[in-house]
């Protein structure tokens, strides 16, 4: 089910739970090439957004979130993807994956609104990864995002 929030400067949300959801003005492709466009230089390829975005838009327990879309009548100012993370407690239960907003438009609050209306609308404590040199790391801080622990990663031999 999606849902629409009107703001008096005429930002708008959209929340997107199931894949055929997207409005006519934004396509699931369209969207999937904007995160990948307008992350960039800390972007992931289309193939993974695509799968993240799948990923978010199924019902199936254990998976699901969604993706929230920024507008302004048909035009796409930004968008945050929110994965479930099926666990709780010690791991928080949501994962703020993606959150971005159109180069021209940054620089308006929009990210910041988006991501508070998006804590808004979900359930329980919300986790991220940011990289130590992305200025959107201020922001996650000022909006109470808080380093608790240093990521560490294995790679496997086949280098993925």
């Amino acid at each position: 089910m999606s849902s629409v929030e009107e703001f008096p400067d005429e930002l708008s949300f959209v929340k997107v739970v199931l894949k055929e959801e997207f409005p006519a003005w934004a396509p699931h492709e369209a969207v999937v090439r904007f995160f990948h466009e307008t992350m960039k230089p800390y972007h992931d390829s289309l193939e993974d957004v695509e799968r993240a975005l799948d990923y978010a838009l199924v019902p199936e327990k254990g998976q699901g979130g969604f993706v929230m879309l920024a507008h302004r009548g048909e035009e796409l100012l930004g968008a945050l993807c929110m994965l479930k993370t099926g666990m709780g407690g010690y791991v928080p239960a949501n994962l703020l994956l993606f959150v971005t907003v159109s180069p021209e438009a940054r620089g308006q609050g929009i990210g910041g609104r988006l991501i508070k209306h998006c804590l808004a609308e979900t359930d329980g404590d919300v986790k991220l990864h940011v990289e130590l040199d992305n200025p959107a790391k201020r922001l996650y801080e000022r909006l109470g995002f808080e380093t608790k622990y240093a990521e560490m990663r294995w790679r496997s031999g086949d280098g993925s």
